[in-house]
């Protein structure tokens, strides 16, 4: 290990949690320049082996090499000091400072700074590397990406010339992806070593040199970008061949289960959110909801799901009694007087351990959350709450030690599917998603469609809120474009190419053009 043609050399990495075997005898190698794309189902520990590099964790057996000479890293100050800088998938920023002060907290001698100075520096950092960014900006003005944009620029900022960048584009539109990549490319042309953690194989083939592959915490090889494909990575991830198709069987049923009309929201600064927004939702389909970021998407769950305040419109659920439809308004009622009047409905939210679960309660309890009201008397029964867990766990392939297991101790993927197979398990009538597998590993992700569908085929109405424009068209019956708060169109993903949509998603244009499903 004493190669100086190589940024990073792991060697024979072990590394143990309680029982667990999260890294066994794993190897890595990153080379002067080159950009190594770490590739593996959730839980299969990609992120724990980085987070050794970065100094959050140290390794129980193993040797690290950088730049040709051992070292011990036992502190993310010890990684900073060798050059390895880290990008979370959660951004540590203090909103009311600008991005420029973001940048320096922390860094450099005295007890005074020079903002004009820091900015300079800043803005010289960012135009080297095609970011763009405007060092006074304060931080709670900005968009995901340029939040993203900080947190690199903090760790070139500091120095390094080794860069780990975990799920980067997992809140990122299309178009921002593009630019990343772009400046990632101009990183690696000025000599930077990068190691990228993503999901999704089409960025995998777009920006890596070599793809690093971990299956259940072992090595399982490394292969040039180049001449490799999807379907070899996905079988070396997975251990076996996975259909890389998706299906969209025809709607079972066509009843109106929920139709939304006029709904309008605003947000604290008195900003239409939502604005005169309509549509319907139908059993037996799967509806797509499609958008750039911030369009709408959060507040239009939110809202028909009881979580977030309208300010005009009318939500109507239709519910069969007795064989006979009867309409319930559901717009303004909490999700507690929604239930009262018995509706079925289930929401799934992006923010899986804010919305969805507690992640310092077990499976147990967080299956029981949705039913613990429903006890009679002081003490609560966990014997139903644990046999649905324990149902979960063995149907969705969940990997957990047990369900006294904490959810927060859960990889990403097993924690969607806890969540998501909880909120099945109330058999809906609706059932809304959103972004449910973000960040999730190929595997995980066909697991989720294929639960989708079955729902659809038990006549559930299906409220699919996606990113991946390419997933929406292949699995929505219907697609409902988001433009600025409203509705830009509503087409039949079948009909209309993704091209189409995507100018959709950028201008209201064609509120006529709806096509039937």
């Amino acid at each position: 290990m004493n190669d100086d043609n190589h940024a990073i050399q792991m060697e024979g990495i072990h590394k143990f949690f309680g029982k667990v075997h999260a890294n066994k005898d794993v190897h890595l190698d990153l080379r002067t320049g080159e950009i190594l794309a770490l590739l593996g189902e959730n839980g299969s520990g990609k992120t724990t082996l980085v987070n050794m590099l970065s100094g959050v964790y140290f390794p129980d057996h193993g040797e690290i090499s950088v730049h040709g000479r051992p070292v011990t890293i036992r502190s993310p100050r010890d990684a900073f000091d060798l050059g390895i800088g880290m990008i979370h998938q959660h951004f540590k920023l203090i909103p009311v400072l600008t991005a420029a002060e973001n940048i320096a907290l922390g860094f450099g001698e005295g007890l005074t700074i020079s903002r004009k100075r820091i900015n300079a520096e800043v803005a010289e950092l960012a135009a080297r590397y095609g970011f763009e960014l405007d060092p006074t900006q304060k931080v709670y003005d900005m968009s995901v990406s340029q939040k993203q944009t900080i947190e690199i620029i903090k760790v070139l900022y500091r120095g390094a010339d080794i860069l780990i960048l975990d799920e980067p584009t997992a809140v990122l539109t299309p178009l921002e992806t593009e630019k990343l990549f772009a400046v990632l490319r101009n990183m690696k042309a000025d000599g930077k070593s990068i190691i990228i953690i993503t999901h999704k194989l089409n960025e995998v083939l777009a920006i890596s040199d070599r793809v690093e592959i971990l299956r259940k915490g072992e090595f399982i090889g490394v292969v040039k970008t180049a001449n490799t494909n999807q379907t070899q990575l996905t079988e070396m991830m997975v251990g076996r061949p996975v259909s890389l198709s998706i299906e969209r069987p025809e709607p079972a049923t066509e009843c109106d289960r929920l139709q939304v009309i006029g709904l309008t929201c605003l947000n604290n600064e008195g900003v239409k959110t939502l604005d005169d927004v309509s549509f319907a939702a139908r059993s037996g389909e799967i509806l797509g909801i499609a958008g750039i970021a911030g369009s709408g998407q959060k507040e239009l769950c939110e809202a028909i799901a009881g979580l977030y305040p309208s300010i005009g419109g009318s939500v109507l659920y239709t519910n069969d009694q007795e064989g006979t439809p009867v309409r319930e308004r559901i717009l303004g009622l909490s999700p507690d007087a929604i239930v009262k009047k018995g509706i079925s409905m289930a929401f799934v939210p992006e923010d899986r351990l804010g919305m969805g679960l507690v992640a310092a309660m077990d499976i147990t309890d967080n299956v029981m959350l949705r039913s613990y009201k429903d006890n009679r008397g002081p003490f609560v029964d966990r014997r139903k709450p644990k046999e649905l867990a324990e149902r979960l766990i063995k149907e969705l392939e969940i990997v957990t030690p047990g369900t006294s297991t904490a959810v927060g101790r859960l990889s990403g993927g097993n924690v969607q599917k806890v969540l998501l197979g909880r909120e099945i398990a109330l058999q809906p009538g609706v059932l809304i998603v959103a972004y449910p597998v973000r960040g999730l590993d190929i595997n995980s992700s066909y697991k989720i469609y294929d639960l989708l569908n079955e729902q659809k085929a038990r006549g559930v109405a299906v409220i699919f809120i996606g990113e991946d424009l390419d997933v929406l068209m292949e699995i929505a019956d219907r697609l409902l474009v988001l433009c600025g708060g409203k509705v830009s169109g509503i087409v039949d993903p079948r009909e209309v190419t993704k091209e189409d949509v995507g100018l959709m998603m950028t201008q209201v244009a064609q509120n006529d053009g709806e096509v039937a499903a």
